[in-house]
């Protein structure tokens, strides 16, 4: 080999090399595909595992058939569709930078993105308005908290994203004043959803940062309520009575760290990608690849973490897993247990 073949540069890999149109392919060393394959993977299978766990707890144990876990249940179906119809096709795009499957099944697949990870949001903000009753208003909970209102919060949290989703990406509104840069990059095996500087902004707002607000005013409003009771409690106590001071005290602290976890899970891996959105078509679109694909992953985590915080916080979910682990759950009156400290 001589010191020309040496300095010519490799020959550029596409992702159909049949095809004259076709897009570069991104070779990536051996290691960084590994990686970005153990990562992704262990999400998918998470998120599928974890809210898999969830769907049976609720739909199998007739005690958990309430109002508030319908709506757990209808968040938790959410993203485990996430992980069968959305994440295992995005993995192979984020890491060959190709896209495989198809023109129509390019704006399919953007449109279930864009719906189910809006969905999810929305069953977050959902449940923030449960727990401000359930928390701050526990006389009225079960007369404002009803079937009907959660049948309501299930119509709104599915058909706005379906009719948002469908219809944003197959009207194109979301490219119209880009079409030259569409046209420009435009191959075969590319599939990337681009917004304009309004659909940047307007898609921001609606899918993450009304609902956002809402769910994050609202826990800060709760935690100021439980923080104020505790107060109440520890000042209208006995001298005496040092142990409900102590039991205040740990339920105040447990209070913090869970609303700090739920806050500050849900903004972390949100928060970065709806900001890229709606600054990148500022930037004429110059985000580099990788940056895009580590942020919609990051909000994809999301929904690996939901059934972590959303279920492991209840009592009842951890009965009902070790019932489900243990195979108690085929049981023929595994149905009826009860699942609740306290209750026979």
């Amino acid at each position: 080999m001589n010191l020309a073949d040496i300095q010519k540069p490799p020959a550029v890999q596409l992702c159909f090399p049949s095809v004259n149109n076709s897009c570069p392919r991104n070779v990536r060393p051996v290691l960084s595909v590994w990686t970005m394959s153990l990562v992704m993977i262990g999400a998918i299978v998470m998120t599928m595992l974890g809210n898999m766990v969830v769907i049976i707890s609720i739909t199998h144990f007739k005690q958990l058939h309430s109002p508030t876990n319908f709506l757990i249940l209808s968040m938790a179906t959410t993203d485990f569709l996430l992980s069968c119809v959305v994440m295992p096709f995005s993995m192979v795009r984020s890491i060959e930078s190709c896209w495989y499957f198809g023109d129509l099944f390019c704006r399919v697949h953007s449109s279930c993105d864009i719906l189910l990870c809006t969905t999810s949001i929305f069953h977050l903000c959902f449940i923030s308005v449960d727990r401000y009753y359930a928390i701050c208003d526990p006389l009225q909970y079960v007369t404002k908290i009803t079937l009907p209102v959660i049948v309501v919060f299930l119509l709104i949290g599915w058909f706005v994203p379906i009719f948002f989703a469908f219809g944003l990406v197959f009207s194109e509104l979301n490219i119209i004043g880009a079409e030259d840069f569409v046209a420009a990059t435009d191959c075969t095996g590319l599939c990337v959803l681009i917004f304009n500087k309004l659909w940047g902004v307007l898609a921001s707002l609606i899918a993450f940062f009304l609902p956002g607000t809402v769910m994050v005013g609202i826990y800060i409003h709760i935690f100021t309520i439980a923080r104020k009771h505790t107060k109440q409690i520890g000042t209208g106590a006995r001298v005496g009575s040092e142990t409900q001071r102590k039991g205040s005290s740990r339920r105040e602290n447990k209070a913090t760290r869970t609303l700090s976890i739920v806050m500050g899970v849900f903004v972390l891996c949100w928060l970065p990608f709806f900001i890229l959105t709606i600054i990148d078509p500022f930037i004429n679109f110059a985000t580099p690849e990788d940056l895009y694909n580590l942020f919609l992953w990051l909000g994809y985590f999301n929904s690996t973490f939901n059934p972590i915080i959303y279920g492991m916080f209840y009592p009842w979910f951890r009965r009902a897993l070790r019932t489900i682990v243990t195979g108690m759950i085929f049981r023929p009156d595994s149905s009826t247990l009860s699942l609740f400290p306290g209750h026979a």
